[in-house]
């Protein structure tokens, strides 16, 4: 309605650059929560499992746009990294420099759910018996932890994944606005304070189709991580 273009049209200029903001996020923060989680189960009770369990409730205590605000502050108003707009696709440097501060205000609220529900599902596994087995065959600590007790644990790890990466798109909007990055969520935004109904709605949409692709994703992986459905 405001910029006489189809909605269609309007979304496909800034889907990209969310989609880039997910991923960006996904990247760096899944893997290290799971590292840490796995770290935390594996030496549980000691100094590592504390640290990383305090960790966790921090990081999910702490709402994104603070960290966000933190982040322009001492990090991007020290001229570290730009903090303002999209410079340039992923696959260039420029583009890599500014996405990093909003692909770290987005990933670290991933890390603490997810490392903590590593924790819970490898500390089960590891009291299996194919792990004991495993470990009377000989097996190394590397190769039991991360074949036998990792892989099993993987079910509710991915579901949770799942959840968490379904919700970026929908929480992408604090971030977006905070950097200035033209995604979706910035695009709703602009166009819900403009009355522009139609884009609005488009925008929603699409994050929601977008949070049921990625579910539906999940789904069709377990038949494929669960190894109860796998031939030996």
């Amino acid at each position: 309605m405001i910029s006489n273009v189809p909605v269609i049209d309007e979304i496909g200029g800034t889907i990209g650059a969310t989609v880039e903001l997910m991923l960006a996020s996904v990247i760096w923060s899944i893997p290290l929560a799971i590292l840490l989680g796995t770290l935390a189960a594996y030496r549980r009770g000691k100094l590592i499992d504390r640290f990383v369990m305090t960790l966790s409730v921090v990081g999910v205590s702490l709402p994104v746009f603070w960290v966000g605000l933190l982040l322009v502050q001492h990090v991007g108003g020290a001229g570290i990294l730009p903090y303002i707009g999209r410079n340039g696709p992923l696959w260039t440097l420029a583009g890599l420099e500014s996405i990093a501060l909003p692909a770290l205000t987005r990933g670290s609220v991933l890390i603490g759910p997810v490392a903590r529900i590593t924790r819970t599902a490898v500390i089960e596994t590891l009291s299996g018996d194919y792990v004991r087995t495993a470990r009377a065959k000989g097996a190394g600590e590397p190769r039991v932890v991360l074949r036998h007790a990792l892989r099993n644990a993987l079910l509710p790890i991915v579901t949770l994944v799942g959840l968490q990466v379904g919700n970026l798109l929908g929480g992408a909007v604090v971030t977006e606005q905070i950097y200035s990055w033209p995604g979706v969520g910035r695009m709703a935004v602009g166009a819900i304070f403009a009355g522009d109904f139609p884009l609005a709605q488009g925008a929603i949409l699409v994050t929601a189709l977008g949070f049921i692709f990625i579910n539906l994703t999940v789904d069709l992986l377990y038949g494929y991580l669960d190894p109860r459905g796998q031939k030996s």
